[in-house]
């Protein structure tokens, strides 16, 4: 009776052993085909900076770039919403740094599409990829500003969630779990 039931045991792990490395090698390439890129932004086209866009808008007209910043107002227009973007560095998956400092200038943004301003406030963080459509000339404050234009045609925007990496805490006994250690006790740095 016990051989019987080690037999059984034995076996029935082995089903499950085989089962989760099946479903663990099913599962792998898929996990390793996986892209943090924003949906439409493709990462094969080499992207044309915003510096090389600003010096000459011209010469870039009706190419494709990808921007990010944050939003300083939207308009509603005639022709669409226009979104005045201050320009930011993208990080490698596409989305602004919040780091102010860094920015080239300012863009401007149109969405021929119905857009409503109230869902772009100012201080929002949004990435646009578009074609270029030439400059608009406009005020700001007692000057004229120059400002690249892009015609969106894919637009992210960047929530709360999205710029702060969450740190889980593990579940389960710590490596110091047993006897001589307590239960509440953590060996991890961080808590919630």
């Amino acid at each position: 009776m016990k051989r019987l039931l080690v037999l059984c045991y034995n076996y029935v792990m082995e089903k499950l052993f085989a089962i989760f490395l099946i479903s663990g090698l099913t599962l792998l390439p898929g996990c390793a085909m996986m892209d943090d890129r924003a949906d439409g932004l493709s990462s094969d086209t080499p992207q044309i900076s915003y510096a090389q866009v600003k010096a000459t808008p011209e010469s870039y007209s009706g190419q494709s770039v990808t921007f990010g910043g944050k939003v300083l107002g939207a308009r509603r227009l005639k022709e669409g919403t226009r979104i005045i973007i201050l320009q930011l560095p993208l990080t490698s998956s596409l989305q602004p740094t919040t780091d102010l400092s860094r920015s080239e200038g300012r863009f401007a943004a149109l969405q021929k599409d119905f857009l409503d301003p109230a869902t772009v406030p100012p201080g929002t963080f949004l990435t646009v990829t578009g074609a270029l459509a030439g400059t608009v000339v406009m005020p700001l404050d007692e000057t004229e500003y120059t400002y690249p234009l892009v015609h969106i045609s894919n637009l992210r925007v960047w929530t709360e969630e999205d710029e702060v990496p969450r740190i889980r805490r593990p579940i389960g006994p710590g490596p110091y779990w047993g006897p001589y250690w307590s239960p509440y006790w953590s060996p991890w740095s961080y808590y919630w």
